[in-house]
């Protein structure tokens, strides 16, 4: 009997015992292609070995030195280069332990910045419907998915929600991607207006939507409109990319694609590669320049943070992230999945949308293609698909209720940047078969 509190009851895990590129082994002897990355973590694969070298290097320099007493060089290293990278205006880096971190932390600096500049009415949060932002109290609150929040409605802090940008069921037949940009523009801004102008502190969203929806990206100038409309209002814009981040779309930052700068911006997941905890969050002059003119300290902090075996993984990961070669594949790559996905499931009567950007693909399921109804959600086939897949040694990321919490099957895909053509082709035919055995059970 194991003595874990497992996230799901009376399950049979396998034991993971090995892993090698992009491939994960378990104590029977079976081997999974890693075809999600875990949720979108395992960037550059299983055991890449010049980043075990850089944290050995670390073990022999020291473990562990608490951010209150002492920064280390490997830290002040990796906050340098993600300024570096990051969109020009994001000059400063706090680092944290993790995703949900990372939005509780953004969260607060948005407002203590208000506090900072005598602000201090400023306190409303506003995100989207169907995203996620993380499992802490602050970021549960502000992520919109229905069920997530549910049992846990009681203790959370209030925010408030608009619509996502999700084209394929709520852009209308005659609209335009301007127009249904303009209109989810328009209710943001009514949003606004309804809870005080003077009264909003943060509007936050996913770049590209990972866990909820699907790899779902933004049309138009979705989001030119959005910092348009912050700006106007003196709202701090918060993007997070802890999922779609770090080089999972094709770029290093997703927000480069669309052409604006965030406030502050949430990064975790890829940045680590899964070889170690560890997440931050992007900051501007503006914000840090309150800080430090003002209070003179961020109130907050967690005990791990700024780990300098985490940070000597991620300074490595992100090193290796820069190599022209890197993006270039996850590109390349990204369009032949896609491409894969396309030929081998886009005619079928149960994939209603494959979509995405880059190495971040996301496929839902339909009971009906013509009107998109989805399936039961009592038949939980997103669960069928997670299980068949696993039988045929893939390893994917299904999720249910991508449309309202409780309705809507989708299955999201994160493969490692390392993967090569041949690769993709089997993670392909493995998904489509485990689609298609899901359906047919």
């Amino acid at each position: 009997m194991t003595k874990i509190l497992h996230r799901s009851i009376g399950t049979n895990l396998p034991k993971a015992v090995g892993g090698e590129g992009i491939h994960i082994s378990d104590s029977e002897g079976r081997s999974y292609i890693d075809g999600s990355g875990g949720a979108a973590v395992s960037c550059l694969g299983h055991n890449h070995p010049e980043v075990l070298e850089a944290m050995k290097a670390q073990m022999g320099r020291i473990t562990y030195a608490h951010t209150s007493f002492f920064t280390t060089d490997v830290a002040e290293e990796l906050a340098e280069q993600l300024v570096q990278l990051a969109p020009r205006g994001l000059d400063y880096v706090y680092l944290v332990s993790g995703g949900s971190e990372a939005v509780e932390a953004a969260l607060k600096m948005a407002r203590q910045y208000f506090v900072e500049i005598g602000q201090s009415q400023r306190r409303h949060i506003i995100a989207r419907r169907q995203s996620y932002h993380g499992n802490t109290i602050g970021a549960l609150a502000t992520g919109g998915n229905a069920w997530r929040r549910a049992q846990f409605e009681p203790i959370l802090p209030e925010t408030h929600h608009v619509s996502p940008c999700y084209a394929y069921r709520d852009m209308q037949p005659a609209e335009t991607p301007g127009k249904y940009a303009e209109r989810l523009a328009t209710e943001l801004e009514a949003k606004i207006v309804e809870l005080g102008t003077d009264k909003v502190m943060a509007f936050v969203a996913e770049p590209v939507v990972g866990a909820t929806l699907g790899a779902v990206g933004p049309v138009a100038d979705y989001f030119k409109r959005v910092r348009q409309i912050c700006d106007k209002y003196g709202i701090l814009l918060i993007l997070d990319e802890v999922m779609c981040g770090m080089g999972r779309t094709g770029t290093i930052f997703a927000v480069e694609q669309e052409g604006i700068v965030p406030d502050l911006l949430t990064i975790a997941k890829g940045m680590g590669g899964g070889f170690q905890p560890i997440g931050a969050v992007l900051l501007s002059e503006k914000i840090y320049r309150a800080f430090a003119e003002g209070s003179g300290l961020f109130q907050h902090g967690h005990t791990y943070i700024g780990h300098p075996i985490a940070a000597a993984a991620a300074n490595k990961v992100v090193e290796i992230l820069k190599r022209p070669d890197v993006m270039a594949n996850v590109i390349k790559m990204g369009d032949r999945l896609q491409a894969g996905l396309d030929a081998a499931l886009g005619q079928s009567s149960y994939v209603g949308d494959i979509r995405g950007r880059g190495l971040f693909r996301g496929v839902e399921i339909v009971a009906d293609k013509d009107t998109k109804e989805p399936f039961d959600p009592t038949r939980k086939i997103h669960s069928k698909i997670k299980r068949e897949a696993m039988q045929r040694g893939l390893m994917c990321y299904p999720m249910g209720g991508t449309i309202d919490g409780v309705h809507g099957d989708h299955v999201l895909l994160a493969p490692p940047y390392i993967i090569q053509p041949e690769q993709i082709d089997m993670i392909v035919e493995r998904l489509a078969a485990a689609i298609n055995a899901a359906i047919a059970s």
